[in-house]
C-alpha cells in the first residue's frame, strides 16, 4: 500500500487555525458564528444561549473558543457562573447585531419574493392603458391576492420592452406584441378597434365608415417613433398603399386629439374612453382596423412566483371583462392564449 502523506493533512489542519490576514477575511471566517456570538452577547450565558440557538452547549462553547483562536483574543470570559464579554468580543457582538439585522430583513424580503402571496410585482404598460385597463386590472388581482406589492411604470413601447428585457419590469402590457421575435414570450389580453378622429368640420366627417386610403392626402398627427400607436399607424398606412405626410408628432395621446380639434390634421386612434372629444369625430375604419394589447416577457427567463400569479390572472378569460361595462357594446373584444413569439 501506498503510505499516506499525512504531512499534507496536518499542514491543511495548520493553515486552517492561522489567523486571517486582512478584513475580508476575518469577515469571511466569522460570519458562520455571528448568530451564535450575538446570542451570547444577549442572554451573558452559555446554556441559555444554546437552548435558543438550538444547538448542544459544548458547540457554543467550542466555536467561541475558536473565534478567539482566529482573532488572537478571547472573546468571552468568565464571571461567576455566566460569563461576560471581553472589549474584543463587545466590538464583534455589536457588529453581529447590525449584521444579522440587515440579513434577517434581506432575508424577510427574499421569502417575501418567493411567496406568490407576498410578493412584489414590477409592472410597465403604456400610457393610453393606464386609464382604464390597469387600474380595474390591478384591483381584480388585489381582491383575490391583497398582499402583493405592485411597482407601475409607464412609457412608450419600446422603452417598455428595453426595460422589460433589462430586468427593471417585470411584465409589460404593450401593443403592438412582439410576435416573431423568439426572445419573448406573449399573450394577449385583448383587442382594441382604432377609429379616424377627424376634426368635426371635416369633408368627410359625416362618414358612418372610412377607408383609410381615403385619407392619403390629408396631414396626419401621430405618436412619436417609439409608441406602439405610430408603429401600427404606419403598418396600417403602407398597408393601405400610401405613406402618411406627418405634420405632428406627440408622445401624448390627448395632444394628438387636441390638435385634431384645432384642424391641424387627422390621426388614427382608439376610441377616447367617455367619447369623442369637443369639435372631433371617430369613425370606424374599414376594413376594421384594431390593436392587439398583451403581456410580454422575456421567454427563457424564470419569474418571480407573484410575477407568474399575476400573469396567469391577466391573460385569464374574464379578468377584463370589466371594459364590457364600461364601453358600449363591441368596443373591446377579449382574445386569449399564447400569441406568436
Amino acid at each position: 500500500m501506498r503510505p499516506i502523506r499525512r504531512w499534507r493533512i496536518i499542514d491543511a489542519v495548520a493553515n486552517q487555525s492561522q489567523a486571517p490576514v486582512d478584513a475580508p477575511q476575518l469577515a469571511a471566517h466569522l460570519a458562520p458564528t455571528l448568530a451564535m456570538l450575538r446570542t451570547v452577547a444577549a442572554e451573558g450565558h452559555l446554556t441559555r444561549a444554546a437552548e435558543i440557538l438550538g444547538v448542544p452547549q459544548p458547540t457554543v462553547s467550542r466555536a467561541l473558543a475558536r473565534l478567539g483562536e482566529q482573532l488572537g483574543a478571547p472573546v468571552i470570559a468568565r464571571q461567576g457562573r455566566g460569563i461576560h464579554l471581553t472589549r474584543a468580543g463587545a466590538l464583534l457582538a455589536e457588529a453581529a447585531e447590525e449584521a444579522m439585522q440587515r440579513l434577517e430583513t434581506g432575508c424577510r424580503a427574499v421569502v417575501e419574493e418567493l411567496d406568490p402571496e407576498r410578493g412584489q410585482v414590477t409592472f410597465g404598460f403604456q400610457h393610453t392603458m393606464g386609464s382604464n385597463l390597469v387600474p380595474p386590472l390591478l384591483r381584480g388581482f388585489r381582491d383575490q391576492h391583497p398582499r402583493v406589492r405592485f411597482s407601475l411604470v409607464q412609457g412608450a413601447r419600446d422603452d417598455m420592452l428595453a426595460r422589460t428585457w433589462a430586468g427593471e419590469i417585470d411584465l409589460c402590457l404593450i401593443a403592438p406584441l412582439p410576435a416573431g421575435d423568439p426572445r419573448w414570450a406573449s399573450a394577449t389580453i385583448l383587442e382594441e378597434p382604432l377609429v379616424a378622429v377627424l376634426h368635426a368640420g371635416h369633408r368627410l366627417a359625416r362618414r358612418r365608415t372610412l377607408p383609410l386610403a381615403d385619407l392619403a392626402a390629408e396631414d396626419f398627427v401621430a405618436m412619436r417613433p417609439g409608441y406602439g400607436l405610430r408603429q401600427i399607424f404606419v403598418r396600417l398606412a403602407e398597408g393601405a398603399g400610401f405613406e402618411p405626410r406627418l405634420a405632428f408628432e406627440s408622445e401624448e395621446v390627448d395632444t394628438v386629439r387636441g390638435l385634431v380639434a384645432a384642424g391641424l390634421g387627422v390621426a388614427v386612434l382608439p376610441p377616447a374612453d367617455t367619447g369623442p372629444a369637443p369639435d372631433t369625430v371617430e369613425i370606424p375604419l374599414n376594413p376594421p382596423a384594431h390593436r392587439t394589447i398583451g403581456l410580454a416577457w422575456p421567454a427563457d427567463r424564470p419569474q418571480p412566483p407573484a410575477v407568474r400569479t399575476f400573469r396567469t390572472f391577466a391573460v385569464t378569460p374574464g379578468a377584463v371583462d370589466f371594459a364590457r361595462s364600461r364601453r358600449s357594446p363591441g368596443h373591446w373584444s377579449t382574445s386569449r392564449g399564447p400569441a406568436p413569439g
